[in-house]
């Protein structure tokens, strides 16, 4: 008995911790994935969301396990095994989604990056994180800088250059640029130099899917350690007896 109620109150502590690992993990995909997710297609699980909400309800319901297990109530630890399985199964669905859906979140931003550079010009959003994309990723366009030359956005720059009675619509946006000053990229010169040449369906593609396995790899971990949990609170729920009303001898 005792035994079971020291090994309760230590997984409850690491419990905890993991609680706030995963509420971390949470704030860091939110944060780091958001604007790539924004240019998806395809809908997907919000995985983040889930993590933040285990790991925020983690944090708050952590302290239940050392009490219940010092108090040695058999209806509180029985709360805490219920609770300690639905931290189990939010895991587990963060975890398997984010395996299960990493290839159509991929498959989603070809589309994606197209309808972003199609909708640059009017697409104040998409743009903004199209811009954030190409610049941290050191990309431009979708699979080339080409991509962008029969786009509505180099079009509107060939009507004003025509103006000047330059011909070419060879512009790519300043995000596209290697260097923020000195970069010629409305219109762009002859090879293209000093502009990232790799599009970023590619990159995009590997940044997301390789976070995503990491993501998925360390919801399910955590998940895994509630059965050790559980296995104790039952245990010591199983342990502790009945109370026994005092009869009075007739």
């Amino acid at each position: 008995m005792a035994f079971l109620k020291l090994s309760l109150m230590a997984f409850s502590f690491v419990f905890w911790i993991a609680g706030l690992a995963m509420l971390t993990v949470g704030i860091w995909t939110k944060i780091s994935l958001e604007e790539y997710l924004v240019l998806s297609t395809n809908d997907y699980p919000n995985t983040p969301v889930i993590l933040l909400g285990s790991g925020a309800a983690v944090l708050l319901w952590g302290f239940l396990g050392c009490f219940s297990a010092a108090a040695e109530r058999r209806c509180l630890l029985r709360t805490y095994g219920l609770f300690q399985l639905a931290v189990l199964l939010a895991g587990l669905a963060a975890g398997l989604s984010a395996l299960f859906y990493r290839r159509d979140i991929a498959e989603g931003f070809q589309s994606g990056l197209q309808n972003a550079v199609q909708s640059y010009a009017e697409d104040e959003e998409k743009a903004d994180a199209l811009d954030d994309i190409q610049r941290a990723l050191h990309c431009c366009g979708v699979h080339s800088y080409q991509d962008w030359f029969e786009s509505p956005w180099s079009l509107e720059q060939l009507e004003q250059h025509q103006s000047f009675g330059e011909h070419s619509n060879n512009s790519v946006p300043s995000s596209c640029c290697q260097v923020r000053r000195g970069c010629r990229n409305n219109p762009l010169l002859p090879g293209a130099p000093g502009i990232h040449w790799d599009g970023c369906f590619k990159k995009v593609c590997d940044f997301v899917s390789d976070n995503m396995f990491y993501i998925a790899t360390s919801a399910l971990g955590l998940a895994l350690i509630q059965v050790v949990g559980i296995v104790l609170t039952c245990l010591l729920a199983a342990k502790i007896p009945n109370s026994v009303p005092e009869t009075v001898p007739t």
